[in-house]
């Protein structure tokens, strides 16, 4: 595919396409004509290295942990200096944070929905309806 597919497909602009190919983070194959030809890994390739700058990694240590993601086995030991492994762990610490505030903010939505759905229910004299939220039990009136 050329860049503007996987621009609009990733929701990434070619110019930041062009930086993930310049930063050794993406590598496009070239047509016949010389323009850029993306295969369709790129795609998830593109969306996982936005994840991880999104996450606050710099493009220097993500181009080191792109190769695990795609293959564990391939995992580039050399150049992990004391810095990129405690940005690494201070990542997944992070991201086990988020993970945890995303399953309680998961559960309250999922108890919200039940409490709205036996509340929709047509039925005559139902006592209040409790529902658990991620930090508390709260009543419906």
């Amino acid at each position: 595919m050329r860049i503007g597919e996987l621009s609009e497909r990733t929701g990434t602009p070619r110019r930041m396409l062009r930086y993930y190919e310049e930063q050794g983070l993406l590598v496009p194959g070239r047509a016949s004509n010389g323009y850029r030809d993306y295969a369709q890994g790129c795609v998830d390739r593109v969306l996982q290295i936005r994840g991880l700058l999104d996450s606050g990694l710099p493009t220097r240590v993500i181009k080191q942990v792109l190769p695990c993601i795609d293959d564990p086995a391939a995992i580039h030991i050399s150049g992990a200096t004391a810095e990129t492994i405690a940005t690494l762990e201070r990542e997944r610490d992070s991201m086990a944070h988020r993970i945890r505030c995303l399953l309680r903010s998961h559960e309250a939505i999922v108890g919200y929905l039940e409490a709205v759905r036996r509340d929709q229910q047509p039925s005559a004299g139902v006592p209040a309806v409790r529902y658990r939220r991620a930090d508390s039990v709260t009543e419906a009136a």
